[in-house]
């Protein structure tokens, strides 16, 4: 098939196919198992440069003309072109030549793009056992553009995705680069060479794509430990987001070109991604690796479904002579055909070291059944023997609900199941076990693996936020962290005490949450402190940015007295701020500083002309607790005579009232006075209804009966305007009763176990005083 394309002189054209946009550009059978062969001729101003999947036919381009030679093999959703006037980076690793392009200026910002690409590739061909199959590869950071693309032969990204400065950009720009670039890289075998024969097997290209993400940069930057962060981005965030009512399964038919683009979701690239990763320590990485050559070697330039991998997986058991329960066709189905996933309840018998294992499935809301049920590998650790590295599955509970296993495990023994977190599922123990797994939390943390010690907390969240579980069990686990210092838990206990503080700022005690809070982060924030450390390990830096947000939340004085102080040096005396930290430095330096630092970091964010600084500057005044500081924040929002622009003004009051009790105060205060300015921007923004938007939004925060009167007083004066919608007082009303609820559930548990805790802790300072003094007195008496 041929096809030609005119581009008049303009900064830039750029194509993004994928799902079924190519019939836009050209007529064809644009389905993802249908392949043909391209060739592009694209006329353009002689000025600019064209781009494609194939390298340039030299013998048949002339100036204004560029040919590509044909393609391979491939589907329409693939094929990319690009007129620009881009410069590029280039480099060749392995006899694969490979180029970065972007927009003129920024050439200094492609080599860690260039040289993560260069190292993944190699690290994918020699893992697949197959060489990368096109004569080229290019990368292209496109200017506005969301997400990134696996055109074959031209991947296009984000700038943000693509573009890395050495002194500007942060660890997480570093990180996040080579771990998107990971998973266009990977899809240029699972999703080119071999892609899906149509979209209701999306996860079987973006799962691996996500696992390869990491599997790929892990390879490639083995020193990082990037492991720590699938857990919390993907492996996390899969298991919170399938455990709602009616979850969807992994295969899932689609038709419409709305339904194709549904399945672009947590379920086909996070949940695929670690059902993957389960198997892929499950069978070992030996089996796996071979089954994946299969699949790709087996299915080269076409289209695959399930039972084409499952097959491939089963050969490479079989060639090993690997003993499974039942064919991996059964197993692995049982995971792609049923929405959500299973919670495993351990009980154990302390007489005579046995323990059972029952399944069923696991959903937010406990009161939902299901008669789903799984074949589910796993293995265990105990304290006696603390080995979490074997991964291999030692066990299976068939899909018939149960399992024993028949074990002398000491009664004096913590039992942790799923070693590493790999298995794709929660646990829940007997409470004997829960509190034998926190002993051992608090007495020697590091002989349980940092991921299970990030899962155990997250699991014993989500079952005392489900009434599955005491709260008593995760607020005492919560009391290692005083030991952690590793990004994995310190990010999930982050998480949960975020959502902990948004709905304990107005209680009465929320002091007692807030001393607790700054006790378990305060040897860790010692450790780290507030400087970036050139040299330290990967993730350090993440977990600092976490301990210096909850322990400045928590009123913590060392960490707000040192954050202001590092601000102050900034300003007077133009004292550098390390990317990495700069953004808790500011926000944290505002809660408590002088009109004179507040004043100037508004001027700054006034006078600013860089975006990306602009969004720092508005993110971290919201971080203030001063009324003055914030009441001149908001009600910037609607100043016409200042320099906001436009789309910043509707992003103001978020800014502060999701931070806390005085920064809602300070927005019900301004929207009280100024709610038809406000609600007039939205002819200035282009965003309609802002003033309805930023009430439904600041009714989730509303935690306080003084809170509620003040809010429902401003609805009462809105509501009947045409600024609003009908049902508004209806919805913030449904939702405040959600959060009294919450409080109510869970709030009154929590604090009172905090009272207890600050009693006993209180106790206990007075007793060590005590023994302090009767110390230094005899040996004051032994002295003279």
């Amino acid at each position: 098939m041929n096809s030609t394309s005119s581009a008049f002189p303009g900064s830039l054209a750029a194509t993004q196919f994928e799902s079924t946009n190519a019939r836009h550009a050209f007529p064809c059978y644009d389905e993802p198992a249908k392949r043909a062969t391209f060739s592009v001729t694209i006329n353009h101003n002689p000025t600019y440069t064209a781009l494609s999947n194939m390298p340039k036919n030299e013998a048949e381009s002339s100036n204004g003309k560029t040919v590509f030679q044909s393609t391979t093999n491939m589907p329409t959703y693939l094929i990319a072109f690009i007129v620009s006037d881009f410069k590029y980076s280039e480099g060749t690793f392995y006899g694969l030549k490979q180029r970065v392009y972007s927009r003129p200026g920024s050439e200094d910002e492609q080599e860690w793009g260039l040289l993560s690409g260069m190292l993944i590739t190699q690290r994918l061909a020699d893992y697949y056992g197959i060489d990368f199959m096109l004569p080229k590869l290019d990368q292209a950071a496109i200017p506005n553009k969301g997400g990134a693309m696996e055109n074959w032969g031209m991947a296009t990204y984000a700038e943000n995705y693509m573009l890395y400065n050495k002194e500007n950009s942060t660890i997480y720009t570093q990180t996040n680069i080579a771990n998107i670039i990971g998973h266009e890289i990977c899809h240029q075998w699972f999703g080119d060479y071999v892609t899906v024969e149509w979209w209701t097997y999306l996860w079987l290209k973006e799962g691996f794509a996500e696992l390869f993400s990491f599997k790929a940069t892990d390879d490639a930057y083995p020193e990082w430990g990037i492991w720590q962060q699938f857990h919390t981005d993907d492996y996390q965030t899969a298991l919170v987001n399938d455990a709602g009512n009616n979850p969807t399964p992994m295969t899932h038919y689609v038709q419409t070109p709305a339904e194709i683009s549904s399945r672009y979701n947590h379920v086909s690239y996070s949940k695929a991604g670690s059902v993957l990763h389960m198997w892929n320590h499950a069978l070992t990485d030996k089996i796996f690796q071979r089954g994946l050559h299969n699949y790709l070697d087996a299915n080269k330039f076409g289209a695959a479904v399930e039972n084409q991998l499952f097959q491939a997986l089963q050969n490479a058991i079989n060639s090993e002579s690997f003993k499974i329960p039942a064919s991996i066709a059964e197993m692995l189905g049982t995971w792609s055909h049923n929405g959500g996933y299973p919670l495993l309840t351990v009980t154990r018998n302390y007489d005579d070291g046995s323990f059972d294992v029952h399944q069923k499935a696991f959903f937010n809301n406990e009161t939902i059944q299901s008669d789903n049920l799984w074949y589910i590998p796993f293995n265990y650790a105990v304290k006696s023997k603390p080995d979490f590295r074997d991964t291999q599955a030692s066990h299976y509970i068939p899909n018939v609900g149960n399992t024993k296993v028949n074990e002398k495990i000491s009664n004096d023994d913590w039992l942790i199941l799923n070693k590493q977190s790999t298995g794709f599922y929660r646990i829940n123990y007997d409470e004997r076990n829960w509190r034998l797994i926190i002993e051992g939390l608090i007495s020697k943390p590091y002989q349980i693996d940092v991921r299970n010690r990030a899962q155990l907390m997250h699991d014993a969240y989500r079952f005392s936020s489900s009434k599955r579980l005491s709260h008593s069990i995760l607020m005492e686990m919560l009391t290692y962290l005083s030991k952690e210092d590793q990004y994995a838990p310190w990010s999930t206990a982050n998480g949960i005490i975020n959502v902990y503080n948004r709905y304990l700022n107005g209680h009465g005690d929320y002091k007692n949450f807030q001393e607790f809070i700054s006790q378990v982060t305060q040897p860790t924030y010692e450790k780290f402190g507030i400087n970036d450390v050139p040299g330290e390990h990967h993730y350090v830096k993440y977990t600092r940015n976490v301990v210096i947000n909850l322990a400045c939340v928590a009123n913590n004085e060392q960490c707000l007295k040192e954050t202001n102080a590092k601000l102050q040096e900034h300003i007077d005396h133009k004292r550098v701020i390390e990317p990495n930290v700069k953004s808790q430095i500011f926000c944290h330096g505002l809660r408590q500083t002088s009109d004179k630092i507040f004043d100037h970091v508004f001027d700054k964010l006034m006078d600013s002309a860089d975006q990306t600084e602009r969004n720092l500057m508005i993110s971290s005044m919201g971080c203030a607790q001063q009324e003055s500081h914030l009441a001149k924040f908001v009600s910037s929002s609607t100043d016409g005579n200042n320099k906001l622009r436009s789309q910043e003004r509707t992003t103001i009051l978020s800014s502060a009232y999701t931070r806390g009790q005085k920064g809602l105060n300070a927005a019900i205060d301004f929207l009280d006075k100024e709610w038809q300015a406000y609600a007039q921007l939205s002819s200035a923004t282009g965003r309609t209804n802002p003033l309805d938007i930023a009430l439904r939004d600041m009714s989730s925060y509303v935690v306080s009966k003084e809170q509620e009167t003040k809010f429902m007083a401003l609805i009462d004066k809105v509501k009947g305007s045409s600024y609003v919608s009908t049902d508004l007082e209806l919805v913030v009303k449904s939702r405040i009763v959600d959060n009294f609820d919450w409080l109510k559930q869970h709030g009154d548990p929590i604090m009172s176990w905090l009272s207890t805790y600050r009693s006993g802790a209180s106790a206990t300072v007075k007793v060590s005083t005590i023994s302090i003094i009767v110390t230094l007195l005899m040996a004051l008496h032994r002295m003279f």
